[in-house]
């Protein structure tokens, strides 16, 4: 790291008179031009030293607009400008939205003269001075809280205090000179500034932690500057993010994460960064209003396209039953469309019951809000449940195909399927667990309001729902794996080949990776970044979970009857085995 850090003295603008040489000889505007050329050579020759950029340049270029907040704004700051006011940005709001070359320069001497602020405390503000000597090989360490400021401190403290580490890099000073180090808390409501146009996220308890070290900007810092913001659990539907305030980003600012790497946890997140500047903690919703209402509006078009397919899907099974004789007599053949239909007929009521839902929730009372959330709650585990039917019947078919009898086979599946589901719903529709639920950002706006789980009874929802699919999800993947296996291991012994084709046995394990609720597992990825484009993807697919069945049911089973056996029925008849017998 380098970090150039040059007297304000000797920084001069054009005009003012140059010091006087106490010792020396020669010319003294000579000597002060040697010192400027010099500067100039290290700030061109030091890769980690990088020249301010000063907003105030253009001004010097003939600009029209000179004025900002009534005041007028001079290239060069004279000695009045380095007293402006923090009230300024409540004054005039142009300070704040402006673009102008001028708003941009006094913008920029209002956020130095903050940074290096005198003021100890102040209303919105309240500084740290320190003179730390470059002896500090193990860096220093400050805490900060909104109410009480900064403060050094000489150990991490568990609790709600945020603290701060400076790397003993940032003193490499050999000869023991101090160096000047400021650290402020600010609150920007108080102050009326840090506020992005269009800002979506909130800043965590309106508080930004400037830190300076040093009169000059330091940034490609080897070891990062660590900030921990703490906090009280955040809601879940949140997303911390560290970010500094990036003057030169739009028309007046905005808040960045570049070369900020963000570490979350469930009451604090540690911000490394490898630069200075003003820091916070930027709390972004996972789902803002019109991403909510775009998601609701995708996942009701889908359900819709699904309820219509899953007609349709019945529709296409009685034809098969009443057209063709084997649908009736032969047993496999019963057996398997009889526990599709179920698959499919629990979807069905999911996506109704999420019409229903959506659609009356928000005017319901209280006792229909609990009956629409126990009924939603109760499909959702119906279409679990079948699914890990549909992997334990693949099971019996697959890897215990020999001797197996199990007296009225489709009923006990039925008991399971509907009944288990029902249980569950009972007990926690005794534990008063259903009502209303919303999702709000961090102000508390609500952007989706629906019946379901209850918020003081989440803990129905991580078992009963995520802990019981994460369950069928891990048994489903291992009954598929050792289907595709020994699907590839008939592939290559030549035993299908004559029986079907390569198309039908790749779309019949596409089929069961959708029958065995494949596309719920994206519902789990939902999280941090990605959250948007997995709660797209999840809400289109999980949604038109009965389109996919419904296609793949009909290229399987239909025109030729001698074929609907499909592909894995053909593995169990060259194997010569019976699958499952019913009494």
């Amino acid at each position: 790291m380098r970090t150039l850090r040059l007297p304000q003295e000797k920084l001069r603008a054009p005009g003012e008179p140059a010091e006087e040489q106490g010792c020396g000889t020669g010319d003294p505007g000579s000597s002060m031009e040697l010192t400027q050329l010099g500067t100039v050579l290290l700030l061109l020759l030091l890769p980690g030293a990088v020249p301010r950029q000063d907003s105030c340049d253009a001004l010097s270029r003939g600009d029209e607009t000179k004025q900002c907040c009534n005041m007028a704004v001079e290239p060069e700051e004279r000695a009045e400008g380095r007293g402006l006011a923090l009230e300024l940005p409540h004054q005039c709001t142009e300070l704040r939205r402006s673009g102008q070359p001028a708003c941009r320069c006094l913008r920029a001497r209002w956020l130095r003269m903050v940074q290096f602020a005198e003021q100890s405390s102040t209303a919105g503000l309240r500084a740290l001075h320190l003179n730390v000597s470059g002896a500090v090989a193990h860096g220093l360490l400050l805490a900060f809280s909104p109410a009480e400021g900064p403060a050094v401190i000489s150990s991490a403290e568990q609790g709600t205090v945020g603290t701060i580490r400076l790397p003993g890099g940032l003193f490499p000073s050999p000869s023991g000179q101090a160096v000047r180090v400021v650290v402020t808390v600010l609150n920007i409501q108080q102050l009326a500034m840090f506020q992005e146009d269009n800002q979506v996220g909130k800043v965590l308890d309106d508080t930004v932690v400037g830190i300076a070290v040093g009169d000059g900007d330091v940034s490609e810092l080897r070891d990062p500057v660590q900030l921990t913001f703490a906090y009280q659990p955040l809601p879940h539907n949140v997303t911390p993010l560290c970010v500094f305030w990036e003057p030169n980003k739009g028309p007046a600012g905005g808040w960045s994460s570049h070369g900020c790497v963000t570490q979350p946890g469930d009451k604090e997140t540690v911000c490394a960064c490898d630069h200075l500047s003003f820091f916070t903690l930027l709390l972004n919703p996972s789902l803002d209003v019109s991403m909510a209402q775009t998601l609701v509006t995708v996942a009701n078009g889908g359900c819709g396209v699904a309820v219509t397919f899953s007609i349709f899907t019945f529709a296409f099974y009685i034809f098969l039953r009443c057209s063709y004789k084997q649908f009736r007599s032969e047993d496999t053949l019963r057996i398997n469309l009889g526990l599709h239909m179920n698959l499919v007929s629990s979807l069905f009521l999911l996506n109704l019951a999420f019409l229903l839902n959506s659609g009356l929730s928000s005017r319901a009372s209280m006792g229909l809000c609990s009956a629409l959330g126990g009924l939603t709650h109760y499909c959702l585990l119906c279409c679990f449940t079948w699914t890990v039917l549909e992997g334990c019947h693949l099971y019996l078919l697959f890897v215990k195909v020999l001797g197996t009898y199990i007296h009225h086979y489709l009923l006990k599946l039925c008991i399971v399927g509907w009944g288990f589901p029902a249980l569950v719903v009972v007990v926690a529709g005794a534990t008063g667990s259903y009502g209303e639920y919303s999702i709000g950002m961090v102000d508390d706006q609500t952007i989706i309001h629906l019946c379901w789980i209850n918020s003081e009874h989440l803990l129905v929802h991580y078992i009963t729902n995520c802990g019981y699919f994460g369950l069928i999800f891990l048994f489903n993947t291992a009954i598929f794996g050792v289907v595709a296996w020994k699907n590839c291991h008939l592939w290559r012994s030549g035993v299908m080949q004559g029986h079907c084709k390569a198309w039908k046995v790749a779309l019949a394990a596409m089929g069961l990776f959708c029958l065995l609720g494949a596309t719920w597992a994206l519902s789990f990825l939902s999280y941090g970044s990605s959250s948007m484009p997995m709660l797209f993807l999840a809400a289109i697919l999980n949604s038109l979970q009965g389109v996919f069945i419904f296609i793949w049911l009909v290229v399987l089973y239909y025109p030729r009857a001698e074929e609907t056996s499909s592909s894995l029925s053909h593995i169990v008849r060259n194997d010569r085995t019976m699958a499952v017998s019913q009494g």
